[in-house]
Order: C-alpha cells, then structure tokens, then sequence
C-alpha cells in the first residue's frame, strides 16, 4: 500500500517525516489535518480512533499505523534503508541521534503547539509573554547545538558530514519555526549554514510548509 502520512503544513514533527520520505524518494499520500479548524481536526473522532493521542503526524503502512514523529522515522530507515539517514557505525549512529533528539525531545516540546495554547489560554499569559517563551527555549537549545556542531569534526555540509541524517530532519524544521516567531539568528553560524545547505536539495525544498497543499 502506499503510506498515507497525516500532516499538517506548519507541524514540526509531521516536517521531519516530510523531509525523510523525500529523501527516500518512497511513494507517499499526504491527509492534511488542520490542527486548528474547528476547534482543530485532531480532536475529533475518527482522527482520535487511529490515534488517541490526538497529534500529527500519524503514518499508516502496511504494518499498521505509527505515531511519534522519531518512531516513524527510525522505522523508514529500518524498512527502506536506501539513501540512509544514519551512519552505518554504532557509536555515529548514536551521536547522530543524540543531536535529533536535542531537537525533538529538548526543545521542540516546550514550543509545541498545545504548549503555546496552554500558555495563552489556562494559564493567561499574553502574546509578548508567550513569544518570550518561546524565544527563551529557541535560544537555549540552538546554544548548546551550535557549540556541538562548530567544534565537531563530525560536521560537514550538514549536521553528520556530507550527506543528509536523521538530524538535518529535525533542524530544519526548528530553523524554520525560529524565523516564523523572529527569534534572533545571528549567534549560531553554523546552524544557518547547515540549514541554507539544506534547503538547496529538492528532497528538503518539496517538505517546506509552503509547498504543502493545505498551505494557506
């Protein structure tokens, strides 16, 4: 069957998944679910019913379906292993991972957008507030990241070397919601570089959320 990935055009996590199937090159479907038209499409019931926790992206194969952005992306290294998103040595494999999950265990969550729902909404906080947040956990996960890749011989063109990985799939989709919120940029070279080198291949430029067909 072709996988059908549910996505919406602005999600982090359903990025990440966009950008590995198109360096894949496998044949995908996309089922855009918007995260906030009434009241937003993942809440209700036949979305709830393939995955009760309520986000995207979810990925259906011929296994079944998938949830969580990391799982679904070490699944498609594992089941389609062609254009290879990890290293082939254990101890590679494993830096490589350590900076995916800087990124989407770190800092994604705390910017997330139920995160920033909750912040607004219970908890009153305002837009400058929530931007503040925002910015403050951009700004100390991109620290740390920028030190790692600039000191690292591990780096090249992109995050490991001269070939796209599992970590260009999680930071370039950060990158793009830093500048979405107008965080500051400046102080971490590296990244942008990494970032700009990416954005080059047609494999990262077709994942871009304006290329999306629920963009608006």
């Amino acid at each position: 069957m072709t996988l059908k990935l549910s996505t919406y055009f602005r999600s982090t996590a359903a990025y990440r998944v966009r950008i590995a199937l198109q360096l894949k090159g496998l044949d995908h479907e996309l089922m855009p679910v918007h995260l906030l038209r009434d009241g937003g499409e993942h809440k209700q019931a036949d979305y709830l019913e393939k995955n009760p926790n309520g986000l995207v992206p979810i990925l259906e194969t011929e296994d079944g379906v998938l949830w969580q952005s990391m799982a679904i992306l070490e699944y498609l290294e594992e089941q389609y292993p062609e254009s290879s998103l990890l290293p082939d040595a254990p101890f590679e494999r494993a830096y490589v991972r350590a900076l995916s999950q800087t990124i989407s265990s770190d800092m994604h969550p705390l910017n997330n957008l139920r995160v920033l729902q909750y912040l607004t909404g219970p908890l009153g906080a305002s837009e400058e507030e929530k931007n503040t947040w925002y910015k403050h956990w951009i700004a100390t996960g991109f620290k740390g990241l920028e030190t790692t890749l600039a000191r690292s011989d591990k780096t090249g063109k992109y995050c490991y070397g001269d070939q796209p990985s599992m970590a260009d799939c999680c930071l370039v989709p950060q990158v793009y919601n830093a500048n979405r919120f107008n965080c500051p940029m400046e102080d971490y070279p590296t990244i942008q570089l990494i970032n700009d080198n990416c954005l080059r291949l047609p494999a990262f430029a077709e994942a871009t959320p304006d290329r999306q067909p629920d963009f608006e």
